[in-house]
């Protein structure tokens, strides 16, 4: 297989879409984000990297943050959160927002998903701000769960590719984690 170097600002394939809340100036406001991740397993921490946004402010004031997962049907209006700045435009009426204990994580429930943060820390980058939040309260549409557990197939999740800025939905299932490797792992004891 022949390899070509590319340029070393190079991406994850794909990056997950979510919708990013916080109260703003005693509104809430969102912000699409295809820069994050889970990043510790107890306590349950996620991982958001922000440039300069208007949101970052209401993170930084309410120490609070929510991470919504937004089903393809969402998209238009995840996009809209991206291009469309707090600072110039009101995104609070865009969705039906409810909250759990933390006031400062507004949850929406047109997401399948919605977690409630906790601000755990906060890592100043070079360009951007690398915000980590501990999930305190996790929620789901009913409709999107299979046995009590959240399933991938009827959430409908869309990623984001760079630096081609493409959507992305969420392909067939493969194989079974930690599970399919299984018969390699016998044969290499």
């Amino acid at each position: 297989m022949a390899v070509t170097r590319i340029d070393s600002n190079a991406f994850l394939y794909p990056m997950p879409m979510a919708l990013v809340g916080a109260v703003v100036g005693g509104k809430p406001n969102f912000l699409a984000v295809g820069w994050i991740a889970r990043v510790n397993f107890k306590p349950p921490l996620i991982g958001i990297s922000l440039g300069r946004h208007h949101t970052n402010r209401g993170i930084e004031e309410q120490k609070a943050f929510s991470v919504n997962i937004p089903g393809t049907q969402l998209i238009e209006k995840t996009d809209y959160c991206g291009i469309v700045s707090g600072d110039t435009k009101d995104k609070s009426g865009l969705f039906d927002l409810f909250y759990g204990d933390l006031k400062g994580a507004p949850l929406i429930r047109d997401c399948p998903i919605s977690m409630a943060c906790r601000l755990y820390n906060t890592v100043k980058l070079p360009s951007d701000t690398l915000f980590i939040g501990e999930i305190v309260e996790a929620y789901a549409d009913e409709r999107c769960l299979t046995e009590g557990k959240p399933d991938i197939g009827k959430i409908k999740p869309f990623m984001l590719s760079m630096p081609d800025n493409n959507y992305w939905a969420v392909g067939d299932r493969v194989g079974k984690a930690w599970g399919i490797g299984e018969t390699l792992k016998r044969a290499n004891p």
